[in-house]
């Protein structure tokens, strides 16, 4: 599957990098997921609003279980970045 959207930078929070390596996940696979439009594990309604976000402009929202936390990634409307931050953090 190709690429769906522009990244811009990508940042990502402390908390996130640690937790992916405490898990030993390699932030660019989920990065590549979510630019693919695998959005994880958002509900259905979440899912259409990204998938509408690809089309049309907004922001984009991906959620990924990392042992028992969420680890979302978020591309701005504008596509300018893309931030890896724990669901608690926002």
């Amino acid at each position: 599957m190709s690429a769906r959207f522009k990244l811009g930078q990508i940042l990502s929070t402390t908390a996130a990098k640690q937790t992916l390596a405490n898990a030993q996940i390699d932030p660019r696979h989920l990065i590549m997921r979510h630019r693919q439009g695998d959005w994880g594990d958002v509900c259905e309604e979440d899912a259409e609003l990204n998938n509408d976000a690809v089309k049309y402009g907004g922001r984009l929202l991906s959620s990924y279980l990392i042992g028992d936390e969420k680890l979302w990634i978020i591309t701005e409307a504008d596509r300018s970045a893309t931030t890896l931050l724990m669901a608690d953090e926002y």
